[in-house]
């Protein structure tokens, strides 16, 4: 099976090093939604070396200057799937960094708590 983040295309590329690239989303969530890429191929962020993990952490500030260098967002969520559990579809780690924009949902409020909606509002409880 071929997987599509150790075949990188260079045009979706916006960051490089040696262990990690920084790349356009191709389903993007809102404009400039980013993706961070590990080089070797490992399927959860608890396989990564410190040198990997490092290198992805360090890289989050590379794709919010490239994010903004095209759009203006007004927050971001920050993340990553771990396991079909976690909801993790692609068995490359990758990390997210998903742009938000003033209105872009009704209420964001809870951000990434709202991934089980039923247990995200505990301001309510």
């Amino acid at each position: 099976m071929s997987c599509t983040f150790c075949h990188l295309g260079k045009e979706r590329i916006f960051h490089e090093h040696e262990l990690v690239a920084g790349i356009w989303d191709t389903y993007p969530l809102n404009p400039g939604h980013a993706l961070l890429v590990p080089r070797r191929h490992i399927a959860r962020w608890f396989d990564a070396t410190p040198e990997e993990q490092a290198a992805l952490t360090a890289a989050i500030d590379k794709a919010k200057t490239a994010i903004e260098e095209v759009h203006t967002p007004q927050g971001y969520n920050i993340g990553f799937n771990d396991q079909k559990a976690g909801g993790q579809s692609v068995p490359h780690l990758h990390i997210h960094v998903i742009p938000r924009y003033e209105g872009d949902v009704p209420n964001p409020k809870g951000g990434i708590r709202n991934i089980i909606p039923a247990r995200a509002a505990y301001w309510n409880k």
